[in-house]
C-alpha cells in the first residue's frame, strides 16, 4: 500500500511542460533557410512531494531534471502546466529555496561569508537590527557545522564541502519549509558527499523540511528519498517508493540505472550492456523515447507513446510491457 499518498502534499505538479527556443539567429536562419528549432526539455510530467518527505528526480544528464528544479523555484517560467505549493506556516504561501550544484560558482567570491548568509535576512527583513542579523548568521553557521569565526572568511578559503555547507546556511537564512536541491553533492568527493547528505537528513528531521532532490546517482537518492521519480528525455518513466523501486524496478531504463551502482559483494556480476547513446532532445525518437536503447522493445514501442500506469504497489510506470496489477489512474 502506498503510504506516501496519504500524507498532505507540500508540492503538486500537473502537466508541466517547458520548451526552449534554441534557434539560430534570424539572419543565419534566412541565409541558411533553416526553420526555428525548439527543445521540449520537460514534457507533460506530474508528481507530488509529501510534506516533510523527500522526492528525488533521477536520470542521465540532459533528461530535464535540473529544468524541473528551476521551474519549481520560479527561475524558469513553465510553457504549460501547474505548480502548486500547499499553504505553509500560518497559512502563508509555502516558502522554497534552492541549493545549487556547484558550491564554487554559487557563492559571491567578493563577499565575506557572513554577508552571503546575511543577505536574505536583510532583504526579507527577517531580523530588525544589525545585532540580530549577526546573531542569526552565527547560529546558522553553527547549524551547518561551521564556527562563528568562519563568517569573516571569503569563499575561496574553504573546501568544496565547507562551501556547500555555506550554501545550505544561506538557503536556511530565509527560513524556508521547502528546499530544492539540484545535485548538491555531485561536485564533492565521495567522503565529503556522505557528510553533506547526513547534514541534510539531520536538518530535515530537526527543522521539518521538505526536499525535492535532483541527482544522477542512484546510491545517493536511495539514502535521501521516500520516493524516486526516474526521468528520461523530459518524461517520468517510473516513480515509486524508494525501497520498492530498488527491489522491483519495472521500467527497463530504471533497471539500467540500477546496474550502474557498484556492488562490493558482486564486483564482477553480469550486467546488460547499455545500447547506444541518449538521443538528441532536438529530434527525440517516436513512441517511447527509450525504445532505441531498450533490450525488450517491440514495434509498438517505436510507434506509440506509453501511458503512465499505476500499479497495485503504488508505483507509476510508463511502459507498454508492464501492465500487470495496473489500476486506473
Amino acid at each position: 500500500m502506498n503510504q506516501t499518498a496519504k500524507k498532505p502534499q507540500a508540492l503538486t505538479v500537473n502537466g508541466l511542460v517547458k520548451t526552449f527556443d534554441v534557434s539560430a539567429p534570424w539572419l543565419n536562419r534566412v541565409i541558411e533557410r533553416k526553420p526555428r528549432q525548439f527543445v521540449r526539455a520537460v514534457a507533460d510530467i506530474d508528481f507530488s512531494v509529501p510534506a516533510g518527505g523527500c522526492l528525488s528526480i533521477v536520470g542521465e544528464s540532459g533528461c530535464g531534471k535540473s529544468t524541473v528544479a528551476r521551474l519549481v523555484t520560479g527561475l524558469f517560467k513553465p510553457s504549460a502546466g501547474e505548480i502548486r505549493f500547499a499553504p505553509g506556516r500560518n497559512n502563508a504561501p509555502l516558502s522554497a529555496q534552492m541549493i545549487f550544484q556547484d558550491p564554487y560558482a554559487s557563492l559571491n567570491p567578493r563577499w565575506r561569508v557572513k554577508n552571503i548568509i546575511a543577505e536574505p535576512l536583510r532583504e526579507l527583513k527577517l531580523r530588525k537590527t544589525a545585532a540580530e542579523v549577526t546573531e542569526r548568521v552565527e547560529e546558522l553557521l553553527g547549524i551547518v557545522g561551521l564556527s562563528a569565526s568562519d563568517g569573516e572568511k571569503f569563499p575561496h578559503e574553504f573546501s568544496g564541502g565547507q562551501r556547500q555547507r555555506i550554501s545550505i546556511a544561506r538557503a536556511l537564512a530565509s527560513e524556508p519549509e521547502f528546499l530544492v536541491c539540484d545535485e548538491p553533492t555531485s561536485a564533492l568527493d565521495v567522503s565529503v558527499q556522505a557528510q553533506v547528505l547526513n547534514l541534510m537528513r539531520r536538518l530535515q528531521d530537526e527543522l521539518g523540511l521538505t526536499y525535492l532532490f535532483i541527482s544522477h546517482d542512484m546510491s545517493v537518492v536511495r539514502h535521501m528519498s521516500d520516493r524516486i521519480a526516474v526521468m528520461y528525455l523530459g518524461r517520468i518513466v517510473e516513480e515509486g517508493e524508494t525501497e520498492e523501486l530498488f527491489a522491483n524496478p519495472r521500467h527497463p531504463y530504471t533497471k539500467l540505472l540500477l546496474q550502474t551502482i557498484p556492488n562490493i559483494a558482486e564486483p564482477n556480476r553480469d550486467r546488460e550492456p547499455a545500447v547506444g547513446e541518449v538521443p538528441s532532445p532536438l529530434k527525440p525518437p517516436s513512441g517511447c523515447a527509450f525504445h532505441p536503447r531498450c533490450p525488450i522493445a517491440t514495434a509498438r514501442c517505436s510507434a506509440e507513446l506509453p501511458a503512465v500506469r499505476t500499479l497495485a504497489t503504488g508505483t507509476r510506470v510508463a511502459c507498454h510491457l508492464v501492465t500487470e496489477d495496473a489500476v486506473p489512474v
